[in-house]
């Protein structure tokens, strides 16, 4: 097929007005904001008061089994996955979207009113771990929607920064999260936030998810979908054609994102601001400042993110992630030390040091993701390595560096527990050929069916 569609999209993923994709653009960003700031105000709660209001009861380690519920949700972030690369396959990348959006804002919300230990007992934390696997089960099916949205938009010249697009809702959403807590710690100080203050960030959701559905609404189905979908061509069974012929390939891809994820948790998944706050811990300070320290990194984050995208689309999504793993592992080795002065400017030195590794090893990894697979299975592909990713990167990398402390008395070895992470993350990196700029239309499946694994030929 040449020229353009019926939709207006040509066949090599380009689309015909600036403003269509500005509108495409916006809507990522917006979308995946949304989503993962509902998704990391859990996080920032667990290591500010769930202890306290849902744990705490259950014994010593309540701190432990809080984070552990952070981890959860991660086991049921390839469920969210496999159903969305589905239908994302079958039915379109925008319905799964929007449907993604909307169980997210569900969960947040209805977390927002839930009744403490104190008032309903056992249920409490039951009904909290309830919704939290929904948001797992969202969370897994919305970013692979969201960077195909964005990179099967894009020319193929600016696959690195459109495809950053999406990949700056996760410091947008974590900027969210902890600037709107830090605001509640001042207008509800002490007591009240525990009484209430904590409730209106999860409750302020609704309103989020309202704006995010309303722009999503107005975006177009991605063009190499739409194509599919007018050819006939979609996979019948895309998750069985994926694991039966690209197995290796998803388990190299999940590993790339496993190296920066369990790093990025550190904060995203509340560990610092926990460990910092803790009133028995060594440092002890202030919720309010911890909070806005988290706030001012993800703002060094959301620059080296898209400093990344841009990057990648000059020397290459391989060439940039190996210059961010050698980042990613300053930033290890110097946030500890930072943090553990209990200063809290030199607690922000070490986090914005930190989110400049990561920056440049997730930035890409949206338009790394799409060339790695055929059109047809793509959204499978693609969600799939990235929930398997997160499970072994992110999803109880809070719970180990607890556990390690506990155990040890020190954070000596949470640092060399994230310098293996990101060293793996790096191997994996090394084993994959450069795909920049691949064709992604269903013309070309055949010259994306080559496994792009080093040493192997077809997948």
């Amino acid at each position: 097929m040449s020229g353009q569609s019926q939709d207006g999209f040509t066949p090599t993923g380009t689309i015909a007005t600036a403003a269509d994709r500005r509108r495409v653009v916006f809507a990522t960003v917006v979308g995946t904001t949304v989503e993962w700031y509902d998704f990391f105000i859990y996080a920032t709660a667990v290591g500010l008061v769930f202890g306290q209001l849902f744990f705490a009861p259950l014994g010593e380690n309540s701190a432990l089994i809080g984070f552990a519920t952070v981890g959860v949700s991660f086991l049921f972030r390839p469920l969210g996955a496999f159903l969305a690369g589905h239908y994302g396959d079958k039915l379109g990348r925008k319905a799964v979207l929007m449907w993604t959006l909307i169980l997210m804002g569900a969960a947040t919300a209805l977390i927002g009113i839930l009744p403490t230990y104190e008032t309903i007992g056992i249920a409490a934390p039951v009904l909290l771990v309830l919704l939290r696997i929904v948001q797992g089960i969202s969370a897994g099916g919305e970013w692979g929607g969201a960077v195909l949205m964005a990179v099967e938009h894009a020319p193929r010249k600016k696959r690195g920064i459109f495809g950053a697009s999406p990949q700056i809702g996760v410091p947008l959403g974590l900027l969210l999260a902890s600037g709107v807590m830090a605001l509640m710690t001042a207008i509800a100080p002490g007591d009240q936030f525990l009484a209430w203050g904590w409730r209106v960030p999860f409750l302020l959701s609704v309103v989020l998810i309202l704006v995010g559905y309303y722009v999503r609404r107005r975006v177009e189905e991605s063009p190499v979908f739409a194509e599919l979908a007018e050819r006939k061509e979609k996979a019948k069974m895309p998750i069985v054609q994926l694991f039966r012929k690209h197995l290796l390939l998803v388990i190299v891809a999940a590993l790339v994102f496993a190296g920066n994820n369990a790093v990025g948790y550190m904060t995203t998944g509340g560990y610092i601001q926990g460990y910092a706050t803790d009133p028995a811990g060594p440092i002890g300070l202030e919720r309010g400042p911890v909070l806005w320290a988290v706030a001012g990194s993800a703002v060094t984050w959301l620059l080296t993110t898209l400093l990344a995208g841009w990057v990648s689309d000059r020397i290459g999504r391989r060439s940039t992630y190996i210059v961010g793993w050698v980042l990613q592992l300053v930033g290890v080795f110097t946030l500890f030390p930072l943090v553990n002065t209990g200063e809290i400017g030199l607690l922000f030195a070490g986090l914005a040091i930190l989110t400049i590794g990561l920056g440049f090893t997730y930035g890409p990894q949206a338009a790394l993701y799409t060339e790695l697979f055929p059109a047809s299975i793509r959204f499978s592909g693609v969600s799939i390595s990235y929930a398997i990713g997160a499970i072994a990167g992110g999803a109880f990398a809070p719970t180990i560096a607890t556990a390690i402390v506990k155990a040890t008395g020190s954070t000596g070895a949470v640092t060399w527990y994230l310098a293996g992470m990101t060293l793996l993350g790096l191997i994996a990196t090394l084993l994959l050929r450069d795909r920049s700029g691949i064709p992604l239309g269903p013309d070309h499946e055949e010259e994306q069916s080559v496994s792009p694994i080093r040493g192997l030929a077809k997948a």
